[in-house]
């Protein structure tokens, strides 16, 4: 025959043959290129193929025609590629399964007919260097080639001899194996796709079996079985529909077992029976166990046993599942009516049952979801007894497991998931089921659905996942995780206080999503701590970012979420810090802005950073909101272009700027701006509002002592509003800020002069007076007030001083000395201190009479300080008011300011030629001990008040004897760390005391 081909070939042309053989190398190419099975191996065959092209094109153009070699050659290569065709046209039509499970043998098929080319490019004669060259590097690559099956299909391969082995595998096992294979083949996993490739398959083996290839159709088999469990295939309509035949066609008895059935070692009924060489039938563990132990004869028998010769006994292993099954859908059908019965005990015993057959086998799971069992179970959850409801949610947890099917069938029962809800609710036993549950229901994104529209599902999820119960919350975790994936159950986790899933959203969804994210901050009531974990967790870049947009609609909500969230101060500063405040300027000044609402909740977030910089942390890490004139100018500027909503606004953000760090640098700015001006006129606003924030910041204008600017522009009509505001307010905090815009306000002669025709004098006496003076709002406006008064009580106009002593206000006075704040103390120290200073040049003389006015009248007395008459209202005197005790009680007050006024006061007494009778009386009242304390104060000033003042006491010799060791120590220390004079002058005091020389180097 071979010399018949060759006799033939040799009446054909070279170059025929070789036309011929490119034909069909290209069709094989194409072939080679659509098969999907093993693709990356057919892929480098078609490329080999290729190369064997580009060959036999060259060797054509050479045209040799009378080559018998170069004939014979191309004949054979033509021979081998129909050889190849035909296996890669096999591969692009056959069945995908069966191509998938012969992934193997078409490699090793593919790899010889790949080296058989090789071989027969080897007979090519020698014709051009060039092509030699090209066929001997082509030879050499398709010898060395190797074609495998892919890593997936090797596993699939090892899925299948591992389900071949174990003979026992379940449905779950064979519904996993050819989803894996229809992923690998690329077959739909459709059911009536899977159906259609499951028959063409058994088609296949059919065809395998006429063939009579005893072993591939032996193997075939076993992979046909081992599919046939499982029903991925198979329509739920079919399914039902097969079960429900078989179970009508069963009676209600229950079949005892045959006794074939039971192993006669162990004897139970036998799960997997084998057959030994003596013709009987054990359960295998059990004659494998009577093996292990040495025994050599059949326990029946006494025949020898032969181990490996140990055969399943299939027929009666059906038979055994067979009774088995039956006699379970016979319970099963019993269970129903037992579940319906008012016998708790009853119901608690088949709920034991039906679980115990749930976790026996898929099937039986299976079963009872067709038999309707899901309606029952979640009836059972509103049963009184909780065991009852725990075990009904178990099972149904099972049941759930299976599949997505089961989990949407278990949904759609009318209340489920509202029911397993309320079990959510209960007790920490049956809440942590009902979660299990409805985790597994919410791997199914249409139960998602279900789950997050049930009232308080969600808000009950938050609180069990910052629970104590570990499992419960990372389960709860988990369960909102799944259900995050709508926006609407992230909403609802925000309201619930979980801002997670949002975060998510806001930082990386959609535009829209960020949007209604956005919305959503702006809407939900915010804790503090909600609002700084927000930002700590990353809500502020991306509302920058919506912020930034040039999207109007982008910006008003990133500014109603900002409106919420920068109300916290730690906030405001990150917001200034990472750049807020450039944007949201912007967005205030622009004129073209056509929403009054959206500049006002921009305004308002300005104030919201201005008082975060009034923060100790602000003040730490030197963050300011305005730092040049230029910018405050800008924004100062808006108050005189805005209505009175903004304008209150901006006030109360200048006037927190004004109490941070920055805040002198602000004030004196703002004072050279011009703003008094303003400011007087906006306290004569009729909005109450403007006009009170106007009035608090002009108050902080006022406090850094006078300046002509007040002078300029605070004329006597301004005194007169301030008064009527005083009068006419019911804001507290606005009469105290007018109350200490007059306490602050130059103290020029003609403005104390309005402020007396105003009747400023009154009004101070009505707030000191009036009730409720422990409140806290109240004590700010007694400081004012009191501060205020100090103007009137000036020594270098006395009838000030007396008009204020006609109004009452002495005992005032001494009452604060006791009762005041610290500021109040020492404002009333000094307006008493003011008093005293006049007290000695409006003391009256005592009258002198004859000899006789003596028998007719006691003799008058004088002021034991003045010598003179001194009353209260006339000479002011301190001894007159029984101010000196008071005074001399606020000597030992902590603070600093309290105490030196008080001693300031307390001095008056000494002043000039009213030593000797002054310190007699400070002496009286105990006054000098605590004078003598103050040598060791922490304050300079005060120090050296009572150093200047014990030297003039210490001139006296019974003070000097009486209180000089007292003060020897401090006086000692004073000349050796002092400062300045002070060292001089305490070695003077010193001198006094004898306890240094006069001539000592320290003077």
């Amino acid at each position: 025959m071979e010399k018949d081909a060759n006799v033939t070939v040799s009446l054909v042309p070279a170059s025929e043959l070789l036309s011929q053989t490119i034909l069909t190398v290209f069709d094989t190419v194409h072939a080679a290129k659509a098969v999907i099975i093993q693709d990356a191996n057919f892929q480098q065959f078609a490329i080999y193929l290729e190369m064997v092209t580009v060959v036999l094109k060259e060797l054509a153009n050479l045209k040799i025609e009378d080559s018998e070699r170069l004939k014979i050659a191309v004949a054979n290569l033509n021979r081998e590629i129909k050889v190849a065709k035909q296996l890669t046209v096999e591969c692009g039509k056959r069945n995908k399964i069966y191509l998938l499970v012969n992934c193997q043998r078409i490699s090793k098929d593919l790899e010889c007919i790949t080296k058989e080319i090789s071989r027969v490019l080897g007979l090519i004669p020698d014709i051009s260097f060039n092509i030699n060259d090209k066929i001997s590097k082509l030879r050499k690559d398709m010898l060395d080639s190797k074609y495998q099956a892919t890593a997936v299909e090797e596993e699939i391969l090892e899925k299948i001899e591992t389900g071949i082995r174990e003979r026992n595998v379940d449905k779950s096992y064979a519904n996993n194996l050819l989803l894996c294979i229809a992923e690998a083949a690329g077959i739909s996993t459709e059911q009536s796709v899977l159906k259609r490739e499951l028959e063409q398959f058994k088609s296949e083996i059919e065809d395998v079996n006429l063939r009579e290839d005893s072993a591939e159709a032996l193997k075939m088999g076993k992979i046909v079985a081992l599919l046939a469990k499982a029903d991925a295939a198979t329509s739920p309509e079919e399914k039902e529909i097969k079960y429900f035949n078989q179970r009508n066609s069963l009676g209600t008895q229950r079949l005892e077992p045959l006794h074939a059935f039971y192993c006669s070692i162990t004897h139970d009924v036998m799960v997997d029976p084998v057959e030994t060489s003596s013709g009987q039938t054990f359960e295998r563990s059990a004659i494998e166990k009577w093996i292990a132990e040495g025994n050599k004869l059949c326990p029946l028998t006494a025949t020898p046993l032969d181990m490996s010769a140990l055969r399943p006994n299939k027929i009666l292993r059906q038979s055994i599942e067979e009774w088995k099954d039956r006699n379970t859908m016979i319970m099963l059908a019993s269970l129903k009516p037992a579940l319906h019965s008012n016998d708790e005990q009853e119901v608690l015993q088949s709920l034991g049952k039906l679980h115990d057959l749930c976790i026996e086998r898929e099937l039986h799971r299976e079963w009872v979801m067709m038999d309707e069992y899901c309606p029952i179970l979640i009836g059972l959850l509103g049963a009184k007894n909780r065991e009852i409801r725990k075990l009904s949610l178990v099972i149904l947890c099972i049941l759930a497991k299976d599949s997505n099917e089961n989990k949407e069938r278990i949904a759609r029962v009318n209340n489920a998931i509202e029911s397993i809800v309320r079990s959510l609710a209960r007790q920490i036993g049956e809440s942590k089921l009902a979660l299990q549950l409805l985790l597994e229901l919410s791997r199914s994104n249409l139960v998602r659905d279900f789950i997050g529209n049930v009232q308080g599902c969600i808000f009950l999820l938050v609180t069990i996942s910052s629970g104590d119960d570990t499992q419960a919350a990372k389960d709860a975790k988990e369960l909102l995780e799944n259900l995050s994936f709508l926006d609407q159950n992230v909403i609802q986790m925000a309201r619930a206080n979980y801002f997670k899933p949002l975060l998510r959203l806001l930082s990386s969804g959609p535009v829209n999503a960020k949007m209604t994210v956005a919305a959503t901050l702006s809407e939900i009531e915010l804790t503090d701590n909600n609002k700084l974990s927000l930002f700590e967790d990353g809500a502020l870049q991306p509302l920058l970012v919506l912020l930034s947009h040039s999207d109007m609609e982008m910006k008003k909500v990133a500014v109603k979420a900002l409106y919420n969230l920068s109300s916290v101060p730690q906030n405001g500063l990150r917001m200034i810090r990472e750049g807020a405040a450039g944007p949201l300027f912007e967005l205030l000044y622009r004129h073209s802005l056509s929403s009054p609402s959206l500049r006002g909740e921009v305004a308002v977030i300005i104030m919201h950073l201005a008082i975060s910089t009034t923060t100790l942390e602000a003040d730490q890490m030197h963050v300011s909101l305005l730092e040049s004139e230029e910018d405050i100018f800008k924004l100062f500027s808006l108050i005189s272009l805005t209505g009175p909503d903004i304008q209150q606004i901006i006030l109360r953000t200048f006037h927190a700027m004004c109490q941070s760090h920055s805040g002198l640098d602000i004030r004196t700015k703002l004072r050279q701006l011009s703003s008094v001006r303003v400011l007087v006129q906006l306290c004569e606003f009729d909005n109450h509002t403007v006009r009170a924030n106007a009035v608090k910041l002009f108050c902080c204008l006022t406090e850094d002592g006078e300046d002509s600017t007040f002078l300029e522009h605070v004329s006597q009509r301004y005194i007169e509003t301030l008064i009527r505001i005083i009068k006419t307010s019911d804001n507290v905090e606005e009469i105290a800020g007018a109350m200490s815009i007059i306490s602050n306000l130059p103290k020029e002669a003609h403005i104390t002069q309005w402020l007396l025709d105003s009747g400023a004098l009154q009004i101070i006496f009505t707030c000191l007076t009036d009730g409720n003076s422990s409140a806290s709002y109240k004590r700010q406006l007694i400081e004012n007030a009191v501060g205020a008064l100090c103007r009137f009580t000036v020594s270098t106009n006395q009838n000030w001083q007396k008009e204020v002593a006609k109004c009452g206000f002495f005992p005032i006075l001494l009452q604060f000395l006791d009762s005041g704040t610290a500021l109040t103390k020492r404002n009333a120290a000094v307006s008493l201190k003011q008093f005293s200073e006049s007290s000695n040049g409006l003391s009256q003389p005592v009258k002198k009479h004859g000899v006789f006015w003596c028998c007719l009248a006691s003799r008058e007395t004088g002021c034991r300080v003045h010598l003179g008459i001194c009353t209260v209202e006339s000479s002011f005197c301190l001894l007159e008011a029984n101010a000196v005790e008071p005074l001399v009680r606020v000597l030992v007050e902590p603070d600093v300011g309290a105490c030196e006024a008080s001693l300031d006061a307390l001095l008056t007494l000494i002043d000039g030629e009213r030593l000797q009778n002054g310190s007699k009386v400070l002496s009286e009242v105990n006054a000098i001990v605590p004078i003598i304390r103050l040598l060791s104060s922490s304050c300079t000033k005060l120090q050296e008040k009572a150093l200047k003042a014990l030297e003039r006491i210490f001139r006296l010799i019974d003070f000097k004897q009486k209180y000089g060791n007292l003060a020897q120590m401090s006086l000692v220390d004073i000349t050796q760390r002092g400062h300045g004079g002070m060292k001089s002058l305490a070695a003077k005091v010193l001198a006094h005391l004898d306890v240094l020389h006069e001539q000592s180097s320290y003077f």
